[in-house]
Parts: structure tokens; sequence; C-alpha cells
């Protein structure tokens, strides 16, 4: 029952969720709506609730076993507390239960978020700009005849953009571009087509109870 249960769960939420695309009666669009208005709302809610409990958990293990970057998730763990203590007791002037601001020092969400986030944002961005060059150059090696096409694209598109194209070639500009529109917008939607029927296929097999790895075990 413990395993039969979620499954009958799963099939009748896919069926529901797969209606309404097929069925644009009236009923069944406001029963939709309603559905994904009102009851994922509460489902999502307390998905998050679940996913931060288990994020906790995690990284308390962690810091007990003292696992590799231990330390690490003192900090995620701080960052949490103190966000989450922001979000939830403060507020505008008037209406707050912490104070906005310490020693002349702004003490809010949006606050934190340009002053913290925003920056190890830009740091990471900025650091990935050299992962990327690096992997570029093992890649664009040309020791084939796919990798040598790769090569030869890139450094049109690289050169195609720059404001020194027209002065190479009046034509370089709209050849980049045309490579940007026409083999990689066809190569794109072949890509996205695959994936869109890889995600049919899987939710499929969820829905009818085929893969029920998700439930845990081997069965």
């Amino acid at each position: 029952m413990k395993r039969k249960f979620p499954l009958f769960l799963v099939f009748i939420f896919g069926i529901m969720a797969i209606v309404p695309y097929y069925i644009p009666h009236t009923t069944v669009q406001n029963f939709d709506n309603a559905l994904r208005n009102d009851f994922l709302r509460v489902v999502t809610a307390f998905a998050i609730i679940l996913g931060l409990v288990s994020l906790i958990k995690v990284h308390q293990d962690k810091i007990k076993r003292k696992r590799e970057n231990w330390p690490y998730s003192y900090v995620l763990i701080i960052s949490f507390v103190v966000s989450g203590a922001i979000g939830l007791f403060g507020g505008v002037e008037g209406e707050l239960f912490l104070p906005t601001s310490i020693a002349g020092l702004q003490f809010d969400i949006q606050t934190l978020y340009l002053n913290i986030i925003v920056p190890l944002g830009s740091t990471m961005f900025a650091l990935l700009a050299f992962f990327m060059a690096s992997a570029s150059y093992r890649s664009f090696r040309a020791r084939s005849l796919e990798s040598s096409l790769l090569l030869t694209t890139a450094f049109i598109i690289m050169i195609g953009v720059l404001p020194i194209a027209d002065k190479i070639s009046p034509h370089l500009p709209a050849f980049a571009q045309w490579i940007m529109d026409i083999p990689n917008v066809a190569a794109k939607r072949g890509i996205t087509f695959g994936i869109a029927l890889g995600g049919i296929a899987t939710s499929l097999k969820i829905i009818l109870g085929i893969e029920r790895s998700w439930l845990g075990g081997k069965e």
C-alpha cells in the first residue's frame, strides 16, 4: 500500500494535468486553473519547507562528521538563519520586529541581496570566463573533422561580431549572422525536439508506473 498509493496519486494528477490541453471545456479549464493556482501553491510551500529542512540536516551531518569543506556548511546555515529572520521579522519603519539599520548599516533583504548575492554572482561569472576559455582550448583542437568544423565556425563567429570584421570582408558579419540564424537554430530545434520527446517518454513512464525509481528501492 505504501508504494501503490503514491503511484495512484501520480497517475491521477498526471492525467489531470494532461486533460486540459485536449479538452477546452470551461469546467475543465476552470478546474485546471484552480488546481494550478491553489493546490500547487500549497504543495510548493510544503515542498520548500521539506527541502529546507533536508538541506539543514545534510549540512548538520556534514559538520558533525567533519566531511570535506565542512566549514562552508556553517556559512550556509548562518546565512540561512539570518536571511530567514530578516524575511520573517523584518519590515518597513513602523511595522517591524527587527531594526532596518544598525550603526548606519542597512539591514534588510534587498541590501543583503545587492551587497552580497550580486557581487558573489558577478565574481562567479568572472571566474567562469577562465574555465570557458580553458574548455574551449581543449575542445577546439582540430583532431577530427567535427572538431575542425567547430573550430572554424567558432572562429568565424568570434571574428564576425567584432567591429574589425567589416574591414576584413564586408560579407563576414552577414555570414556570421547567417550561421547563427540558420544552422545554429536548426541544431537547437533538433535538440529541443529530442528533449521534448525524452520528457514525454519519461513522464508517461512515471504516470503509468513503469518508472518507479523515484519511490526508492529497486522496483
